[in-house]
């Protein structure tokens, strides 16, 4: 079967080796498609990373397609068994490094809005890109900035449909419409050392701290809500000791993060956390990072729009989800007050020998149009 308009420009972005933050030209490529239909294209530069601010029309609502071109690196080459910057067709699927995040989805996003504009030419409100190559990075160059430059200029956002592979099992049986926050602590416990034979001369940190560490894992930070789980504290990392086994240790590190819900804050939580240390009477140092803030999109306008035309393009019944990790989202619903993540299975991302089936690429294509035309069909009416 000849490969589909949407398959070929997959094709065409897998083969840009656009490991994160390099872009290798897939923006520019998006740019060249873009243009002739209307979009004016902006490229913002931020520290070696490139976005692109792509926008048809200037009237409301504004609906946004938000991806990034940046992909993870492919790990060991050898392992692979095709070349991972080779887009290979292989047994129904496609493979490449970023065949499933996210390339696929800007290739769909593309092939969807000229489809789109070709059929509705004076379409209602305006259509628009936001597109990274920094989300797979630190994320501090990417579309944290486009939305700050956006906000300063005083453009507003109605809808904005994120990329990220967010399907399960098959496409569409799942969206993100919100992600947990991700607040992160390193906590340094103070003793003093000594030797092991000699207690009362020392003071063991991890010993102070077990009753404390004990009692922010017991504890039950919320109750989560209708869409979110209960947030989660969990310790990634401890260290201590001089690796001798008669040295009482000077300090103890503790690294530790909170996957948190809309029914927490970061602040509460800090000084949630900081009364169990002071209670537990601990001499101690503790800082902390923030990486992003909790979204939700409470269902409505767009993901009606999304989940109709799931179930229409694939007879799909789709759950609204939170789960999973960060992504940019973060940053978007900031200033759009609707934002909704779709896009492929999620299994093989980041993953030796990533991959999307075939059969996907063209119904996530039109899925994707569908609802720009369930938001955007109808021509505004006369004054």
């Amino acid at each position: 079967m000849k490969p589909s308009r949407t398959q070929l420009l997959t094709e065409e972005l897998i083969a840009l080796d656009s490991v994160t933050p390099q872009d290798k030209g897939c923006q520019q490529r998006l740019a060249e498609l873009l243009e002739p239909v209307g979009f004016r294209c902006e490229t913002i530069e931020s520290n070696g990373v490139t976005n692109l601010w792509a926008r048809r029309g200037t009237e409301s609502p504004v609906f946004v397609f938000a991806g990034h071109t940046d992909v993870v690196p492919s790990g060991p080459v050898d392992q692979w068994q095709s070349q991972p910057f080779v887009p290979t067709r292989r047994d129904g699927k496609l493979y490449g490094r970023g065949a499933s995040d996210m390339k696929t989805s800007i290739a769909a996003f593309v092939v969807a809005v000229e489809e789109f504009v070709a059929e509705h030419p004076g379409h209602a409100g305006s259509i628009a890109f936001l597109i990274t190559s920094d989300e797979e990075g630190p994320a501090i160059d990417g579309t944290v900035v486009v939305c700050d430059m956006l906000e300063e200029r005083g453009e507003t956002l109605d809808y904005c449909l994120v990329g990220e592979p967010t399907s399960s099992h098959v496409l569409g049986d799942m969206i993100k419409n919100g992600r947990r926050g991700s607040l992160s602590g390193c906590l340094k416990v103070k003793g003093v050392q000594g030797h092991i034979a000699y207690p009362h001369l020392a003071r063991n940190p991890i010993h102070q701290a077990a009753p404390a560490l004990a009692e922010l894992a017991a504890e039950t930070w919320d109750e989560g809500n209708e869409y979110f789980p209960p947030t989660s504290w969990q310790v990634s990392n401890i260290a201590a000791g001089t690796g001798a086994t008669n040295v009482i240790p000077g300090e103890m590190k503790v690294d530790f993060n909170f996957r948190f819900s809309t029914a927490s804050t970061a602040e509460s939580l800090q000084a949630r956390v900081h009364a169990i240390l002071d209670r537990h009477g601990l001499d101690y140092e503790l800082s902390w990072v923030l990486s992003g803030h909790p979204f939700l999109t409470p269902k409505g306008t767009l993901s009606d729009a999304l989940c109709g035309s799931i179930k229409e393009e694939l007879g799909v019944d789709t759950e609204l989800s939170t789960t999973g990790g960060t992504s940019d989202g973060r940053f978007i619903a900031r200033i759009c007050p609707q934002v909704i993540e779709f896009g492929p299975p999620n299994a093989s991302i980041h993953k030796i020998d990533e991959h999307i089936e075939l059969r996907y690429i063209d119904p996530l294509k039109n899925i994707y149009r569908r609802t720009l035309e369930r938001l955007l069909a109808a021509a505004p009416a006369a004054a």
